[in-house]
């Protein structure tokens, strides 16, 4: 078993990639180039102009997405203020629907005809470099409000205590105790939103313009222009961030550890209304951008034709089968519902095998370096890298090449780090005597696994579960060079949508995204509640 799974994870890991650089190495008549297509590119000014551009861009909303998400982090977890469950799920709204969306959504805010801009609010252009870091601000902000929430949510409150018997003020208290404390989480969090931003496609797709980023040459040079070698050589070079924000990754976590002593105390947060009435403001703010970034979807969506006729309608929900239609909606319920049902179960078995099954040091060893490569390769370089390697008639899994299934295993491996580390995380807290007890008894295995580890962690396994379901949802990236004519998912539909100026539908596309993930989520919430009260009354 453990031998097959291993064999599977490489076929759709490490042939693809090697399938991507050989490409990268070779001229289109498939002669051995060495580095000619890498000098090309350099020497081609549009091209190599990309490069920077992308570089400078992600800076930016980095250093944006890093000062707002600690401040709200910050406000959540060392203030007074109101309403923090209400701010923390506010925060996550743009997980929810497409990056392409977050661009959408600001040119019905800031565009030509936007909402603020016809009111003399917003008097600057959209469309490039700054509409780009904007809507990429948007997309790192949550997961870099989580990272520094869940770094925050643990301090020793003795520090704070001892500071303030001496009078540190309360700034310096910040400079000196918790930026210190979360140092590491401050390294992690500019290398995943620079990563997140490097490789981001949406933003640059709808606001770029002229503005030319990797992502977009990438997409230009394998889907407008069929020149897959200079695609390979723009798939290795948005490895590059990625790649280092993995290393770097991996060093902070094998530093970070034992961070808080088991004679800490609970920080107490002492009132100061002057903080708090900032704080709570700050929160506000980002809220309402959020909100009213929502709303201006809700705005095109039921417009007869925003902004010149706003009256109510409902046509746009009627969507034009030549951008998909409403079967691209329904297409990927079902890519997303395999999505997450099979990698589910691929990746909670993959993690009790890594955890719980003794012996095999060498192929776990192996295992584990696998389940985290994921973590380096943007949605992107798996698509083309997929196209190279399943697109060849002479392989034997070739047959899954324009169907669902290759859209399925793209997300589940695209996706796959964070649920593996969640699953084996809840497999290592369970007791190892469950698996001493079932060998001695001569137990199958299998009935342990069904019958111990899978209902103990079933809410580790709704959580993974819907992990997949909400990101396959909305992802772009990866899919946007592997789906078919004939299945169109609703992420590429607004795509198309937008590019066909149909914006009304492409933002009633939009909501139904949105809501189905808001719904997917609130049933995790409420079955995970339910399971824990039923095992905290000893029923499951």
């Amino acid at each position: 078993m453990l031998a097959t799974c291993l064999t599977g994870f490489t076929v759709i890991l490490i042939f693809p990639l090697f399938a991507l650089f050989s490409k990268a190495f070779f001229n289109k008549a498939g002669a051995f180039a060495g580095f000619e297509n890498y000098v090309k590119y350099f020497n081609t000014p549009a091209l190599s102009s990309s490069i920077l551009n992308t570089i400078d861009i992600s800076l930016w909303a980095t250093l944006f997405s890093v000062v707002f998400g600690f401040l709200y982090a910050f406000a959540l977890t060392r203030t007074r203020i109101k309403g923090k469950t209400f701010f923390k799920y506010t925060a996550l709204i743009p997980i929810f629907i497409p990056t392409i969306v977050h661009a959408l959504g600001l040119v019905y805010m800031f565009g030509k005809q936007g909402i603020f801009t016809r009111a003399g609010l917003f008097p600057f252009e959209l469309y490039g470099r700054l509409g780009i870091i904007i809507s990429e601000v948007i997309f790192t902000f949550p997961p870099a409000f989580l990272m520094f929430f869940v770094a925050l949510e643990f301090a020793d409150g003795r520090l704070y205590e001892a500071a303030d018997s001496m009078g540190v003020p309360p700034f310096e208290k910040l400079l000196k105790i918790t930026l210190p404390e979360i140092k590491y989480t401050v390294i992690n969090v500019f290398f995943v939103c620079f990563t997140l931003a490097f490789c981001d496609f949406g933003a640059p797709k709808v606001l770029g313009g002229n503005f030319n980023v990797l992502a977009t040459d990438i997409y230009k040079q394998v889907a407008g222009q069929f020149n897959f070698n200079m695609g390979a050589v723009v798939g290795t070079l948005l490895l590059i961030p990625a790649v280092l924000s993995f290393v770097v990754d991996r060093l902070v976590n094998s530093k970070n550890a034992g961070t808080i002593s088991a004679k800490a105390t609970k920080l107490s947060i002492k009132p100061n209304k002057k903080r708090d009435v900032f704080f709570f403001g700050f929160c506000y703010l980002i809220t309402l951008f959020f909100l009213t970034l929502v709303g201006t979807l809700f705005i095109g969506a039921l417009a007869e034709n925003y902004p010149y006729n706003l009256s109510f309608t409902l046509k746009n929900f009627i969507f034009n089968r030549s951008a998909g239609g409403m079967d691209s909606y329904f297409n990927s319920l079902k890519m997303a519902f395999c999505s997450a049902l099979f990698g589910t179960i691929f990746v909670f078995i993959y993690a009790y095998m890594m955890e719980k099954i003794s012996g095999f040091g060498t192929l776990r060893k192996y295992g584990k370096l696998l389940s985290v490569l994921p973590l380096a390769l943007p949605g992107m370089v798996i698509g083309i890298s997929f196209i190279f390697f399943f697109n060849d008639r002479s392989n034997p899994f070739h047959f899954i090449y324009g169907t669902i299934i290759i859209l399925v295993v793209s997300n589940i491996l695209h996706y796959f780090s964070v649920p593996f580390l969640t699953a084996a995380g809840c497999l290592k807290k369970l007791d190892k005597e469950y698996e001493s007890v079932s060998d001695s008894l001569n137990i199958p295995r299998w009935k342990t696994f069904l019958r111990v580890s899978v209902p103990l962690s079933l809410p580790a396994i709704l959580e993974i579960f819907m992990y997949f379901f909400v990101n396959a949802m909305v992802t772009v990236s990866a899919v946007v060079f592997l789906y078919s004519a004939k299945f169109k998912i609703a992420a590429i539909a607004i795509t198309h949508m937008e590019e066909a100026g149909n914006f009304g539908s492409a933002a009633a596309m939009s909501l139904l995204v949105l809501l189905i993930n808001v719904l997917v989520r609130v049933s995790y919430e409420v079955a995970v509640r339910i399971i824990k009260h039923r095992i905290n009354k000893g029923h499951l």
